[in-house]
């Protein structure tokens, strides 16, 4: 008899991409994919460690599982397993603690567990000594996150990320090319380029990421192609040009700010200032007006006062960003910012968060106040509760039409028409399947 795995993914793009191809090593004959949210015999969940948020989420998916089914066994995996594993050993209903690179053996090392008192680890202590795991989700005809790097060698003063995946590579351009390929012939439409710090691409291979991608825009049968998230001093003249010329590239760039203020910037160790940031959007906006960016932002950084808060806010507002990211400063162990002294109050950051959060939305609805009546490519996904389906233009609206037979799955050219409550706009089809 098969027995059901769940798989519960936690944190980045870059994890769900490795959480589809944990879940294909679980062979068909001996296992069957079930949600999370059923009743299974095993559950894996892949585990971030950016905030205590996200460390808390998974002793919350623990106890879920483990109330659920008190005879599953439940493996923690990844980068809060590779960096807090006896505190991840000690929550109880875990059977199995692997790091980085042995969560991609969790199938082999479950395969003959049995429910126990004491845990079983496995975490590699030096993970620069690993290689690159190749990654990429299945199970969805729209979309696919194909990793393309891992690791991290900017150490920043905050990220627990560089502790838990070691240090910047990636495989060569040929090889991403073969997979993606082998993704399109699968009938997906779009393929979203994920990693730690994707535009550090080419740190083990010697090449770049604007190589890469003048490779990719040219697989053929490939429609739409977009980046996850870039730094912006990472973002050439020639990415943007390369995504100007409007063939696959998506007009979407996500760039972590962190910081308007320079003097926190500095601080938080980041290698650029506030005007390569602001030059990288100015500069994507005159050569693709009509581009989606958005900002990472963390607010109450150790010894941030109110005028760098002010300075941050007023240099957000200045910029024609299209939405923000709003995170609150969160203390890592073993990160030097966890040192640092002025540390701001909770209430304190919750107020900031706020504000920046209004910044947000009014700037969100203002990008698609503009865009209001123009034609956009959208590419449909899965049918909604109330009878509408939602999909993503290139430059990352959120479209909803009425649900009609065989639309999930497509790209459709649609006519922006009105702004709704959630974020999002409605739309009305003009033609059929582009294919």
């Amino acid at each position: 008899m098969k027995r059901k795995v769940a798989f519960h993914t936690l944190g980045c793009k870059l994890n769900f991409a490795e959480t589809s191809t944990i879940a294909r090593t679980f062979p068909e004959e001996s296992f069957e994919r079930v949600s999370p949210d059923s009743l299974a015999d095993i559950y894996v969940i892949n585990t971030c460690t950016v905030t205590d948020a996200a460390d808390r989420k998974c002793r919350q998916a623990v106890r879920k599982f483990a109330h659920r089914n008190p005879d599953a066994l439940i493996a923690v995996v990844g980068c809060y397993a590779q960096l807090r594993q006896e505190e991840a050993a000690a929550i109880e209903g875990v059977d199995l603690v692997l790091g980085t690179y042995e969560k991609f053996d969790v199938a082999r090392y479950i395969d003959h567990l049995e429910k126990q008192t004491a845990p079983e680890i496995h975490s590699c202590e030096n993970i620069d000594t690993g290689g690159f795991m190749s990654s990429w989700s299945a199970g969805d005809r729209t979309r696919s996150f194909l990793k393309v790097q891992d690791g991290c060698d900017y150490h920043c003063s905050y990220c627990t990320v560089p502790l838990a995946r070691g240090k910047s590579r990636n495989p060569a351009i040929r090889e991403i090319v073969v997979e993606a390929e082998k993704i399109v012939a699968s009938g997906v439409r779009e393929i979203v380029l994920t990693g730690v710090n994707v535009g550090d691409f080419g740190r083990s291979t010697g090449e770049n990421l604007e190589q890469l991608l003048e490779k990719l825009v040219n697989v053929e049968g490939l429609q739409r192609l977009r980046l996850s998230s870039i730094e912006p001093n990472l973002v050439s003249n020639g990415v943007i040009d390369l995504t100007a010329e409007g063939k696959v590239l998506l007009p979407h760039f996500h760039m972590p700010l962190q910081s308007g203020s320079d003097r926190i910037l500095g601080l938080m160790r980041r290698r650029y200032r506030r005007e390569v940031f602001r030059d990288r959007v100015m500069k994507i906006k005159e050569k693709i007006p009509g581009a989606g960016t958005g900002a990472d932002v963390i607010v109450g950084f150790p010894g941030e006062t109110e005028e760098d808060h002010a300075d941050t806010y007023a240099f957000l507002e200045s910029l024609p960003l299209s939405y923000l990211h709003v995170f609150a400063f969160s203390s890592r162990p073993g990160t030097p910012a966890a040192l640092l002294p002025g540390q701001v109050s909770r209430q304190e950051k919750e107020k900031r968060s706020r504000q920046l959060i209004r910044l947000s939305e009014s700037r969100r609805m203002n990008f698609m106040r503009n865009a209001t009546g123009q034609l956009h490519e959208v590419l449909f996904e899965q049918r909604g509760h109330d009878g509408m389906v939602a999909g993503l233009t290139g430059n990352y609206i959120r479209v909803l039409t009425p649900w009609t037979k065989g639309l999930p799955g497509t790209i459709r050219r649609v006519r922006l028409t009105t702004l709704r409550d959630d974020a999002s706009m409605n739309g009305e089809l003009t033609d059929t399947d582009m294919k």
